[in-house]
């Protein structure tokens, strides 16, 4: 049975989710995020959501199967794990959808967003794709996730604390300040236009990490307008297009993670909404792993400069809207 089970040491809540070990692992004989199969039983569609069928976390959970005390926490894994399917097309990678499609997943996203960002059980709400069988996907059919927390996720709370403290201190959003550091440095940009800029950040932690960050400072992806959606489909796109273009492999790995204020009903108006994209792929032929030192102390070493990996991705020449699953 599921549950949240509370780590004191690190003052973290840890998900137990027996159910994820029965789902399926990259099946030969079908994909069920196809048409016509599991999940969609319909000849076509175009983007689809729909509840994981092996959640993490459970809008209406069973009771936990362990009871907890004051010291060992134990409490119900309520919350939503939902699947966004990108297309239809098995084979087509999300770097080759058209930006008029990108610019529809994006009202999604958007739109799952805020309805589940209403609901009184959920703290944070986390937009996310894993590509590539190196990253851990267990199916290849392009999609996403989204999972609704009941808390807010050590990560994310440790940078809206970031936020807030810098803010408390200096008056200004401690994100601004990074692109506005990037941008006069200039070498570790990728891609800019009038909204959106994508850069290697000074400190990148992982292979080929870029960030991709609004200029206008806001705090989740409700409050897009028309203008700055355009530019993010097209900064996605970009970006992917620059991934798939880097080596010559057949699927570039890859993780887009949406980083984004807590929906917990405080006020996080210094958390400035932003987008991450990381890999593995350090080389054609190198994977990065999350070995002793990263693993057991959350230091990260990085075999790659962040400049180099910004001189690389400068030197894949693509256009935001080449290429798309229609031809």
């Amino acid at each position: 049975m599921p549950e949240l089970r509370w780590n004191p040491i690190l003052k973290r809540w840890n998900i137990i989710s027996d159910k994820r070990q029965d789902r399926p692992v990259l099946p030969e004989d079908s994909c069920p995020l196809c048409p016509e199969v599991l999940e969609v039983p319909r000849d076509d569609y175009y983007v689809v959501t729909f509840e994981n069928r092996f959640p993490s976390l459970e809008r209406n959970p069973e009771e936990p199967n362990i009871a907890g005390d004051s010291f060992y926490r134990v409490r119900e894994n309520r919350g939503v794990c939902e699947v966004i399917l990108y297309s239809p097309e098995h084979d087509v990678s999300p770097a080759e959808l058209r930006l008029e499609r990108l610019e529809d997943l994006i009202a999604v996203w958007r739109d799952r967003f805020t309805e589940l960002a209403g609901e009184d059980f959920i703290d944070y709400v986390y937009i996310f794709e894993n590509r590539g069988r190196e990253i851990g996907v267990t199916l290849d059919h392009p999609h996403g996730q989204l999972y609704a927390f009941p808390f807010i996720p050590p990560l994310a709370r440790r940078s809206v604390e970031s936020a807030e403290s810098h803010y408390q201190e200096t008056g200004a959003c401690i994100f601004c300040r990074v692109l506005t550091k990037e941008l006069n440095f200039g070498k570790r940009i990728i891609w800019e236009d009038e909204n959106f800029v994508a850069f290697v950040p000074f400190y990148a932690r992982l292979p080929y990490e870029v960030h991709l960050y609004p200029r206008r400072h806001f705090t989740t992806i409700a409050e897009l307008n028309r203008e700055e959606t355009s530019s993010l489909a097209k900064g996605i796109k970009t970006i992917l297009n620059k991934y798939k273009s880097l080596f010559p492999i057949d699927d570039f790995p890859y993780i887009t993670s949406f980083h984004q204020a807590p929906v917990d009903g405080e006020d996080h108006s210094s958390y400035h909404f932003h987008l991450e994209f990381y890999s593995l792929q350090r080389a054609e032929d190198k994977i990065k792993y999350r070995a002793g030192v990263e693993t057991g102390t959350s230091t990260f070493i990085s075999s790659l400069s962040p400049e180099k990996m910004a001189d690389d991705l400068q030197g894949v020449e693509v256009k935001a809207g080449e290429t798309d699953e229609d031809g």
